[in-house]
């Protein structure tokens, strides 16, 4: 079991390698990974049940102390992810699969590996986990009414399908982890050890199946999506970073909510695109799940080497 944790800690810190390579391999041999398609959704349930399996109350404790800012971060990532597709996809003209795809990442909670990125770039890991928790738990109301209210131009989006989706997939999962983890008690931790492998090839598969079911498309259009990816991603981070400077936010926890708002829950994107829209508008969800794991570890890098001055806001 040792073994099994050391590996699992392992593939948890080189997870972006990981999608990569994963990624290229699709690209490359579509026909391999196809039939992972139909394995999309059990797969991020799969995640979503590991994410309840580790929340604790004091994981919620943060609200409680700072609610003001837990609320700065959730409303921040609801509005300048959103926003920022949507504008991204009016200046690139894009088409109608790929600009809903754009935007439905933009929609998403906060993705799971900013906590990792947080605590690497000694953020605040509790405002950090706050955030990351609400987000994902208002995401069946949020995230279809903000895909409804900001796609609905390109193609129809039925906020009923995608609620439904949501509940079935995040927070379903969800509840099933924090039961579990109640009734199991101790023995949960040994799970929990091996969780990030689980995590990992959960999401690594999930991307692959998204690339190689768009393969021709992504030869055709990558490069455009990758630079809109790129550009999402890296203005959720500037405007996170400065919505907290914006606010007076110490360093450690402006840090928070650059990663928060910068790096979104990627495999949901693709698990929505792929049941309600089409295997193109996955691929931005794709694209982002390996670009943010990438970007976000080169930030916390930077980050870590900052200077804290307690004196400065």
């Amino acid at each position: 079991m040792r073994a099994l944790a050391a590996l699992s800690r392992f593939v948890g810190n080189t997870f972006a390698y990981w999608v990569l390579l994963f990624a290229v391999l699709a690209f490359f041999l579509p026909e391999l990974f196809k039939p992972l398609s139909v394995a999309i959704v059990p797969l991020l349930g799969v995640v979503m049940f590991g994410m309840g399996l580790t929340l604790k109350v004091d994981d919620f404790a943060a609200v409680a102390r700072q609610p003001w800012r837990v609320l700065l971060g959730v409303v921040a990532h609801f509005v300048i992810m959103p926003g920022v597709a949507w504008l991204l996809c009016q200046l690139f003209h894009l088409p109608a699969e790929i600009a809903v795809g754009v935007i439905l990442v933009g929609c998403c909670p906060s993705g799971t590996s900013s906590n990792v990125m947080t605590w690497l770039a000694r953020g605040d890991l509790a405002l950090s986990v706050a955030i990351a928790a609400v987000t994902t738990l208002l995401a069946p109301l949020l995230t279809p009414a903000l895909i409804w209210l900001l796609a609905s131009e390109w193609l129809p989006v039925s906020f009923a399908a995608l609620f439904w989706s949501i509940l079935q997939v995040v927070l379903l999962p969800i509840v099933l982890g924090l039961i579990a983890q109640r009734v199991l008690g101790e023995r949960v931790r040994h799970v929990v050890d091996v969780l990030p492998l689980i995590s990992v090839v959960s999401i690594v598969l999930i991307v692959a199946a998204v690339v190689a079911a768009s393969q021709a498309r992504i030869a055709e259009s990558g490069l455009l999506i990758m630079a809109v990816v790129v550009l999402h991603n890296g203005f959720g981070f500037l405007l996170g970073y400065f919505t907290g400077k914006a606010f007076r936010l110490p360093l450690a926890q402006r840090k928070s909510l650059a990663l928060e708002v910068g790096m979104q829950n990627s495999g949901l994107g693709a698990a929505l695109a792929s049941a309600h829209f089409s295997p193109l508008a996955a691929v931005p969800s794709a694209l982002f799940s390996v670009w943010h794991n990438i970007s976000g570890a080169l930030l916390s890098t930077w980050f870590r080497r900052m200077r804290d001055d307690a004196n400065q806001p």
